[in-house]
């Protein structure tokens, strides 16, 4: 990512800190407020994305939240016998990381302030790649398969009309 990408995408100083505990607390995480320009353990990407280890997601106030989502997300769709063993690199397959951004991508809307038009578009200035080219014709147009791994595991609703939590 470059310095004009971190400054373009929404960064957790931009909302409120409560709200970001609040929702990964609904997954038993917790969110660690790393101070500013110390080294965020258990990042993967290296500063300022958000870091993961066991229960906990590392980010401070120039992490972008789209980061944080994402990593949280690789923590929330482990089994929970894995979680407990996860440090820095969260990924399990293709399969788990396509989940994770669908994932990020319904979060966003559960943040005052954010949404998911806005993660979609940080993570677009971010550089994610989807065969659609963006992270909106991915999520409206070519996610199936990513939802379904979502529902089969009870993270989403299934059946029409269903709500995202």
């Amino acid at each position: 990512m470059t310095a004009a990408q971190a400054i373009a995408v929404l960064t957790l100083a931009d909302i409120a800190f409560p709200d970001v505990c609040a929702l990964l607390a609904r997954y038993g995480l917790v969110f660690e407020n790393v101070a500013d320009e110390a080294a965020i353990p258990g990042s993967y990407w290296g500063e300022p994305e958000a870091g993961v280890i066991g229960d906990r997601v590392y980010a401070r106030g120039d992490t972008p939240v789209h980061s944080l989502l994402h990593e949280a997300c690789h923590l929330i769709v482990a089994a929970p016998h894995r979680r407990a063993n996860i440090h820095t690199d969260a990924s399990d397959s293709q399969a788990e990381e396509d989940a994770c951004c669908y994932l990020q991508i319904v979060f966003g809307d559960q943040l005052e302030g954010v949404g998911r038009a806005r993660i979609m578009a940080d993570m677009d200035a971010w550089g994610y790649t989807f065969r659609l080219g963006t992270a909106r014709a991915w999520f409206e147009r070519d996610a199936e398969d990513a939802r379904a791994w979502l529902v089969l595991r009870g993270l989403l609703p299934s059946g029409p009309g269903a709500k995202h939590p």
